[in-house]
């Protein structure tokens, strides 16, 4: 007679998600194995955004509970790409593997992007694994991509920034900021892009500037996303919605003027976190905290027919 457990094993249908953990130091690192209920045509990594985004696309106490990243594996599943979803050094189940603030930079999450796709690739068979980054994301795989085309199959970039971190980051204030708070906040900028840390930011700006963050801002302003996807030697997708209030068109233009070679996708009305939103503010947030909301159409499928196709 079989057992409960195994019964219900062979009566399971659909895709199979399993806890899968990376070995790194000081802790290991910790994500989700989605495998597709047939044959695995493809694996990729999803890479998350900046901040406390998790494994799914949330960031809980900013208010972002959309889950993009478990709709988007789940939607890759039904075309047979299995999927990595990681929580990143500090973040959910990782968040013992976090160094000391002032210890990061950005190259600890490349690194560990190419050893999550060596750790996909060898779990689900394939000779290499995709990445897939959301917003920073994007930007964290097209640097972990340079030099690793081996064991990289090719890169599908959401939502990301095409221009450096600095050149967005006035963009963004700009608008924001006070005088003399606005010239006070730029200077770091210009610092911090020169190499240089600073220590007289005003306590307002310190979420952003405050000391033991600035050596991985410095790591994060000296990336060049055209520069690097320009020198990528491998298939690229640039996939970018039009009411997207973070990053805009013109970030995925200036990545596919890098690179020629790449396949750039505009998703009319959808927003940074990959649902239908309107263009107004309030409305385009509010989509930033409904679980329920699918995916925009065309996503999923854009996605999946862009890595079936190699």
């Amino acid at each position: 007679m079989l057992s409960l457990a195994l019964a219900a094993t062979l009566l399971t249908t659909g895709p199979v998600e399993t806890a899968v953990t990376l070995p790194a130091s000081p802790a290991p690192l910790h994500a989700s194995l989605l495998v597709p209920e047939g044959a695995v045509s493809a694996v990729a990594v999803i890479l998350p955004g900046s901040g406390p985004t998790d494994r799914d696309g949330n960031s809980p106490q900013f208010g972002i509970t959309a889950q993009p990243y478990r709709l988007l594996a789940r939607g890759l599943a039904d075309r047979g790409i299995a999927t990595v979803r990681i929580d990143k050094r500090g973040i959910g189940e990782s968040a013992a593997a976090a160094p000391a603030e002032a210890d990061l930079r950005i190259t600890a999450y490349v690194e560990d992007a190419r050893a999550w796709a060596a750790e996909a690739a060898a779990r689900t068979g394939q000779p290499c694994a995709w990445l897939i980054g959301h917003s920073e994301g994007a930007l964290i795989a097209v640097a972990a991509a340079d030099g690793h085309e081996d064991s990289i199959c090719g890169l599908v970039l959401l939502s990301g920034a095409g221009r450096p971190a600095g050149v967005i980051l006035r963009e963004q204030l700009g608008p924001q900021l006070p005088e003399p708070m606005k010239t006070e906040a730029f200077h770091a900028l210009s610092e911090l892009e020169a190499g240089r840390t600073v220590g007289d930011t005003p306590p307002a700006l310190a979420a952003l500037f405050r000391p033991s963050v600035q050596p991985y801002l410095i790591s994060w302003l000296a990336l060049d996303p055209t520069a690097l996807i320009a020198a990528w030697d491998g298939p690229v997708m640039i996939g970018q919605g039009t009411t997207d209030i973070q990053v805009g068109v013109v970030d995925a233009e200036a990545m596919a003027a890098a690179q020629p070679d790449a396949r750039l996708v505009l998703w009319d009305g959808v927003n940074h976190v990959l649902k239908i939103a309107p263009a107004d503010r309030a409305g385009n947030v509010a989509t930033y905290a409904d679980p329920n909301l699918p995916l925009a159409p065309g996503v999923v499928e854009d996605v999946a027919d862009y890595i079936l196709q190699f």
